[in-house]
């Protein structure tokens, strides 16, 4: 009977290995004050933005970044770091309450259920997470503190009740945040929103405005995302004015404005359709159409009200306000007061004044609605007939350009001033006047934290007949009661009023009271739970100070950019109200933050554009067809879809190709940050290179023994492939610092080949080092291998090679020789030589093209080139 063969079988050594890390805690960090803590051990936090745990389980886009923090967290453990590398769950929230309504099933159910389809597809892909700090937000351990933290910003004046005007969304039956709303539609879902005014808990996170504008400055974030951040801080320089209401006394509207300078050229004002003056100052004759305008603007988001392209609409309310720098007895001031759905009521005041002359959105207005340009610039471009018609007002111009002399009023006159100058000027006459003053505001509006639903965490709040109270801490957590029915009833309430006994309570002293009905979003479990796991066991606090000081910030932090407004704003605000309560050290949660890119996959269209389902598709050789039509279809990258087919299971690759292949196929694909497609056949070339690597240790027969013979007891290394190995250590070291992980594994793939050439002078001190430099990549083989070999030892635990820098210089170069600019040939010479001696070489090699002529001049580039000039 043949003997069977030795083959790299990754069904057999992946499970073995996952195991053992498991059962000995390989991976478990060490905090201050546990047996074992070094002090003078470096530490390093990497952090995944953990999951929602949806019920189709991951698909292969989900480990990409997963991959990218395991590489770097076995590194820097070969590297002697304190590692901490934790995984939970992000398990409240719309996404699980709306699956468990689908298939109804109550939500803690099916959160259960999807949590352990996760973990066990992500264990099976042997990442390094310290287990023991696993978490889910839906754990009343873990949300008892989510409270907690609350009640903390309660106390500090940064929660507060709001009847301001929110997205609700019937489909959903909730409020969502800004940044949840896309188009006036819910990000999750697509479902048609609209603005209603409901009691909400909201979060005072402009207060935080500029040190959250400020503090982007110190961290290692791409720059694209800080701008976002700014973007959506959206900071703004300016003034703020009063225009009284002609024919009511006292009344005022006042505006912001970033360009105050301009103010001799508003020519009228423009308020938001929900600013409570207008109800006031609308005339009978405007009533019924301003009412009508308002209804329509409700129903449009933010960003299509606020689009530069779209056509501008608007309606006069019949009322007239008055330009400050203008006496009452003086036409120019009087100006009509419009409502249009380009302003919004949350920027600034609601109300703008309207500068067509120098604001493109302003000109378009008048033009449509023939109101006046009054002329304010006195341009000298050199273009003669275009300053003729921005001194007219027929042209907009926004930029930086003197003003003319109609800016004047007696008492104040910008004639000739640029921008910055007439922006101090005017300001300080409205100043002296009582007219208006200097002002900064900001875009970001504060957090709706409020959500009509079940599944989330409950406030620790209670309604009394004296007002607002909260829970005691030693009642905490308030978890939410279990309802079989806990589908939205229709109306903006909570579903939660109809757990009347669960609703009705006591307050401390005995008194009837009511427990708050709405939840928290699923944006608060999370924007703090890089904090928990510095300390997930902790009964007494939701993190002691000695874990929190030591482990913060994250130092590297891995997720995707959908999440770089709303999540990261978030979490750096909760983390700043804790410092600022002596509660934790540092100001920023994530030192180093990257974006991963997404991993699609393809798909197929026919000719009129549509996405054909693959169960309607067929191959044909090299082409794919439409199964019912015939029709060729053209193959596209797109996201991953259920609806497309083109969803790729994780745990089918592995499978067939082990957990190494996977790892080692998603960080060999491209750049970690660029958007790449999933190829299926690119996977076997992968799965090959870690059977070539298994080839350099292991015989095909178990006659030969585990390892080769050549390999079972040390040897002199090779000096060329112990060369070729340190450059490949030095190479990967440095890939994986810069999070180039694709020419990491293009380099250990060099090795392999020049290795193969020369196994029989392959010694064990080199396979060895080898397994070290794949174990980031590969740990499962690299285990193995590591094991086979006699290594000291466990792997994991194992020191990074060290590198000799004399070994990463050539002992020879090739120099390229030139005669007249042109290649004439190429001469090996010593590192280093003296240019005589590389000049006497070249002559050699380029004797032919030379003779005869003579050398008027010798170019010499050290170990590059040299260049005859010749005639």
């Amino acid at each position: 009977m043949a003997e069977p063969k030795q083959t790299y079988d990754p069904a057999t050594i992946e499970p073995k290995w996952q195991q053992f890390w498991q059962q000995h805690q390989v991976f478990a960090a060490k905090n201050p004050g546990d047996p074992g803590f070094d002090p003078n051990q470096p530490k390093f936090y990497a952090l995944d933005m953990f999951p929602y745990p949806s019920a189709a389980g991951l698909h292969v886009g989900h480990p990409e970044g997963y991959t990218a923090t395991d590489i770097v967290s076995r590194w820097k453990r070969a590297k002697g770091c304190n590692v901490l590398h934790p995984m939970g769950w992000d398990a409240f929230g719309l996404p699980a309450e709306q699956y468990a309504i689908q298939t109804n099933t109550h939500p803690a159910q099916t959160t259960a259920q999807n949590i352990a389809t996760f973990k066990r597809q992500l264990q099976r892909l042997g990442f390094s997470y310290d287990w023991n700090r696993e978490l889910s937000t839906a754990d009343p351990k873990y949300f008892r503190w989510t409270q907690w933290i609350w009640k903390q910003l309660h106390a500090r004046g940064l929660a507060y009740e709001s009847n301001a005007p929110v997205w609700w969304c019937e489909a959903l039956g909730t409020v969502l945040a800004n940044d949840e709303v896309i188009n006036g539609k819910s990000e999750r879902g697509d479902h048609p929103c609209e603005r209603r005014p409901l009691r909400q808990w909201v979060l005072k996170i402009t207060d935080f405005a500029e040190r959250l504008l400020a503090d982007l400055d110190g961290l290692d974030w791409s720059e694209s995302l800080k701008t976002m951040q700014r973007e959506w801080i959206g900071k703004s320089e300016g003034a703020e004015i009063d225009f009284d209401v002609h024919g009511r006394i006292g009344m005022k509207i006042r505006v912001f404005t970033t360009r105050p300078d301009t103010l001799f050229g508003a020519s009228f004002m423009v308020l938001s359709p929900e600013h409570p003056l207008i109800d006031k100052i609308t005339t009978a004759a405007q009533r019924e159409a301003v009412t009508a305008y308002q209804r329509t603007a409700a129903a449009k988001s933010e960003l299509e009200r606020t689009d530069l392209a779209k056509d501008k609409t608007g309606v006069f309310t019949g009322a007239y306000a008055q330009n400050p720098l203008f006496p009452a007895n003086d036409p120019r001031g009087r100006i009509p007061v419009w409502i249009a759905d380009y302003v919004i009521v949350t920027y600034g005041t609601g109300a703008i004044m309207a500068v067509p002359a120098g604001d493109e959105r302003d000109f378009a207005f008048a033009r449509k609605f023939a109101l006046p340009v009054p002329g304010i610039f006195a341009p000298s471009t050199g273009d003669t007939a275009k300053d003729a018609a921005i001194a007219a007002g027929e042209l907009c111009c926004t930029d930086d350009v003197p003003f003319g002399p109609q800016n004047s009023n007696g008492s104040l006159s910008i004639a000739g001033l640029g921008m910055h100058e007439a922006k101090r000027k005017v300001i300080d006459w409205l100043v002296q006047h009582r007219r208006g003053e200097a002002k900064v505001t900001y875009k970001l509006r504060d957090w709706l934290f409020s959500r009509q639903r079940y599944w989330g965490e409950p406030f620790p709040v209670l309604h009394t007949q004296d007002g607002v109270e909260l829970v005691p801490d030693a009642q905490l957590p308030v978890e939410l009661p279990f309802m079989a029915d806990f589908k939205p009833g229709g109306t903006p309430e909570s579903p939660l009023i109809r757990a009347k006994d669960w609703v009705a309570t006591k307050d401390d002293r005995g008194r009837p009271a009511q427990r708050e009905i709405n939840t928290m979003p699923g944006a608060a479990g999370s924007s703090w739970y890089f904090l928990r796991f510095c300390d997930p066991h902790n009964t007494s606090e939701f993190c002691s100070k000695a874990a929190s000081d030591y482990w913060l910030p994250v130092d590297l932090y891995v997720g995707g950019t959908e999440h770089a407004v709303g999540h990261l704003l978030y979490s750096r605000f909760w983390t700043k109200v804790l410092h600022d309560q002596g509660l934790v050290r540092c100001r920023e949660p994530f030192h180093k933050l990257y974006n991963q890119g997404m991993i699609q996959a393809f798909a197929y269209e026919d000719s009129r554009g549509a996405i054909v389902p693959k169960q309607d598709t067929r191959e044909q050789g090299d082409d794919v067809m439409h199964a019912v039509t015939g029709e060729k279809l053209k193959p596209i990258v797109t996201k991953m879809s259920k609806r497309y087919g083109n969803v790729v299971n994780p745990d089918d690759v592995v499978s067939e190709y082990g957990a190494d292949s996977l790892r080692l196929y998603e960080m060999y694909m491209g750049p970690l940050a660029d958007t790449k497609p999933w190829n299926p056949k690119d996977v076997p070339g992968v799965f090959r290179f870690l059977q070539r690597s298994w080839r350099l240790c292991v015989p095909e027969s178990h006659e030969q023994g585990p390892i080769h013979a050549h390999l079972q007891q040390d040897r002199p290394n090779d000096p060329e492939l112990e060369k070729a190995l340190h450059r490949t250590i030095h190479k990967v070291d440095g890939d994986i610092e810069r999070l180039a992980f694709n020419t990491a594994i293009a380099a250990m793939m060099i090795f392999v080949n020049e290795a193969t050439k020369a196994i029989d002078r392959l010694s064990r001190s080199q396979l060895l080092r080898y397994a070290q430099l794949m174990q980031p990549f590969a740990p499962h083989l690299a285990e193995e291998l590591w094991e086979r070999l006699g290594g000291e030892g466990l792997l994991a635990k194992a020191h990074w090679p060290s590198v000799d820098a004399a070994l990463l210089v050539d002992d020879q170069v090739e120099v390229v020789v030139q005669v007249l600019g042109k290649v004439r040939g190429r001469v090996m010479v010593a590192n280093g030589a003296a240019n005589d001696v590389v000049l006497a070489a070249a002559r050699a090699a380029v004797a032919s093209h030379i003779e005869g002529k003579t050398v008027v001049k010798e170019i010499v580039v050290p170990g590059k080139l040299v260049n005859f000039v010749v005639r």
